[in-house]
C-alpha cells in the first residue's frame, strides 16, 4: 500500500478520499470539503486482495481498471466509479495526467513501444479488431445508443447539456457534418450524387444523407454484424438500391465519389497506415470533391494509446494529434480548408452512454456477466474523464483536392446545418417503461 499511498498524498489536494484496504487499514487524503466530482460527502473506496494497491500503484490506468473489473475495487454509495475517476482525474489535470502513465522512463518506453506495434494494422488484423469491437450483441449497443445508433459524439449546442437530449445532439450532429461536406452541391448537379462512408457503423450516417439529398452511397466496414445491420435498415427503408453497405476494407474500394466521409474511422487506422489512407482516397475522390473526417483527437503532441483500452476495448486504436492528420494529408495532394475541435461534446456524450448503461445493468450481466459490465462502465467513464478533464477533443476536418470546390466564406455550412435540423421532427429516445418511470 505505501506507493499507492505515496501516489494518492501528491495527487489529492481537494476534497477527501477514504480508502480501506484488505486488511481494514484506513488511509485518508485531501483536506476535505465538498468538489464538483464529488459533492459534500467523502469518496470512499474499498480494496478486498492484498494485491490491488500494488496493481493499481504500478500502472494506475490499467491497474485501476482491472481492479474494478476483477472486484478488488468497490465504491461505496452515494458514488460510483465515475465519480471517483473524475474525482482524481480533475486533480491530475494541471500536472498533464503524468501521474497516470506507467511509472518509470523504462516503463513508459516500453509501452509506448507496444503501442506503436499494436497501431499496425495490415488487412487481416484490421478486421479481427473491428469484430473484437463492434461484433459485440446488438442489443448492448440498443441500450446505451441512440435510436440511430452513432457510436461517436453528439454535437451539443447549447452551452447546458442538459437541456439537449442525446437524441437531438446526435441529429445536430449528422446536419453539421453534412453542412461541412457541403451535400447542397447535390441539388445542382445532373445525375445523383456519388458518396463513399468509410467506417460506415450502423449506417445511419448514410441513410442521413440519402434522406435529404437523394444521394447514392457506398458504406464500407469491417465487422460482418455492422454492415448486416445496415443491409436491413436500408432494405426497410426501401432505398437499397440507393444506399449500398459491404463488408470491406477501404483499401479495396473502388470507384469515383464526389464525397467522402470517415466518422470515427481514423482512431482505427492507425498512424503507419495515415500515407495509405491519404493516397487511397485521393485516388477515390473526385477532382472538384470534398472529404470530411470526424475523428478523435489530441489537443497536444502525438502520444499513446493506454494499454488498457488497447487490451479491452480498441485494440490497435490510437487517437491521434493534428499534426499526425495534417502532415500526412500535405505530403498526398490534400488541400485542409476547415479544422474545428470539438472540445466537451463527447464527454457530455460518455456521460450519457454511461447513465443509460447503469439504467441497464440487470440485462447486461445476464447477456454477459458482471465484470463485463463493470468493465462497460469503466471503460465510458475513462473516456468521458479524458474529455472533460484531459486534452482529449474531436477533430472535424475538411479537405480539397481543389479550392473551387467549395464557397467562399463559411456561411453554407450553418445556412445548411440550420436547414437540416428544421426539416425534421425532434427526436424521442423511446425507454422502457419500467426505466422511464424509475429515471425520473
Amino acid at each position: 500500500m505505501w506507493l499507492l499511498d505515496k501516489m494518492l498524498t501528491k495527487v489529492i489536494k481537494q476534497g477527501r478520499l477514504i480508502i480501506t484496504d484488505h486488511d481494514g487499514k484506513v488511509y485518508e487524503y485531501g483536506p476535505g470539503g465538498p468538489t464538483k466530482e464529488s459533492g459534500d460527502a467523502p469518496i470512499r473506496i474499498r480494496l478486498t486482495n492484498k494485491k490491488a494497491s500494488g496493481h493499481i500503484a504500478r500502472y494506475p490506468q490499467v491497474g485501476a481498471g482491472e481492479a474494478f473489473m476483477w472486484g478488488w475495487l468497490h465504491v461505496e454509495e452515494p458514488h460510483d466509479i465515475r465519480d471517483m475517476i473524475l474525482f482524481v482525474t480533475a486533480q491530475t489535470k494541471a500536472r498533464g495526467d503524468k501521474v497516470l502513465q506507467p511509472q518509470g522512463p523504462m516503463k513508459r518506453l516500453i509501452q509506448k513501444a507496444a503501442a506503436k506495434a499494436d497501431s499496425v494494422n495490415l488487412k487481416g488484423k484490421a478486421r479481427k479488431n473491428a469484430e473484437h469491437t463492434y461484433n459485440l450483441t446488438r442489443r448492448l449497443y440498443e441500450l446505451f445508443l441512440d435510436e440511430d445508433r452513432q457510436y461517436t459524439m453528439g454535437y451539443y449546442r447549447d452551452a447546458d447539456p442538459s437541456k439537449t437530449s442525446l437524441e437531438q445532439a446526435q441529429r445536430d450532429k449528422k446536419a453539421h457534418m453534412a453542412a461541412k461536406m457541403y451535400m447542397q452541391k447535390a441539388r445542382e448537379m445532373d445525375r445523383p450524387m456519388r458518396v463513399l462512408d468509410i467506417g460506415c457503423g450502423w449506417g445511419g450516417f448514410a441513410l442521413y444523407l440519402n434522406k435529404h439529398y437523394g444521394c447514392e452511397v457506398l458504406g464500407v466496414a469491417l465487422a460482418p454484424d455492422q454492415i448486416a445491420f445496415c443491409k436491413e435498415r436500408a432494405k426497410e427503408a426501401g432505398v437499397d438500391d440507393k444506399v449500398k453497405f459491404a463488408l470491406m476494407d477501404y483499401r479495396d474500394v473502388e470507384g469515383t465519389f464526389d464525397r467522402i466521409s470517415s466518422v470515427g474511422l481514423l482512431e482505427h487506422v492507425g498512424t503507419p497506415h495515415y500515407p495509405q489512407f491519404m493516397q487511397k482516397t485521393a485516388e477515390l475522390l473526385a477532382p472538384d470533391g470534398v472529404m470530411f473526417s470526424h475523428c478523435c483527437g489530441r489537443a497536444g503532441p502525438p502520444g499513446f494509446t493506454d494499454a488498457w483500452t488497447r487490451k479491452y476495448i480498441f485494440p490497435g486504436g490510437y487517437i491521434p494529434a493534428l499534426s499526425e492528420l495534417v502532415t500526412q494529408s500535405e505530403r498526398h495532394g490534400w488541400q485542409v480548408m476547415d479544422v474545428e475541435a470539438m472540445r466537451f461534446h463527447y464527454s457530455h456524450t460518455l456521460e450519457e452512454w454511461y447513465n443509460r448503461t447503469v439504467m441497464h445493468r440487470e440485462e447486461i450481466t445476464e447477456m454477459y456477466d458482471e465484470q463485463f459490465y463493470k468493465m462497460w462502465l469503466f471503460y465510458l467513464a475513462g473516456a468521458e474523464q479524458a474529455f472533460r478533464n484531459g486534452r482529449m477533443v474531436n477533430w472535424q476536418i475538411q479537405y480539397v483536392k481543389d479550392r473551387n470546390a467549395i464557397p467562399m466564406t463559411g456561411e453554407y455550412v450553418y445556412e445548411e446545418s440550420a436547414r437540416l435540423r428544421a426539416a425534421e421532427e425532434p427526436p424521442v429516445w423511446h425507454l422502457d417503461p419500467a426505466l422511464k418511470q424509475a429515471a425520473e
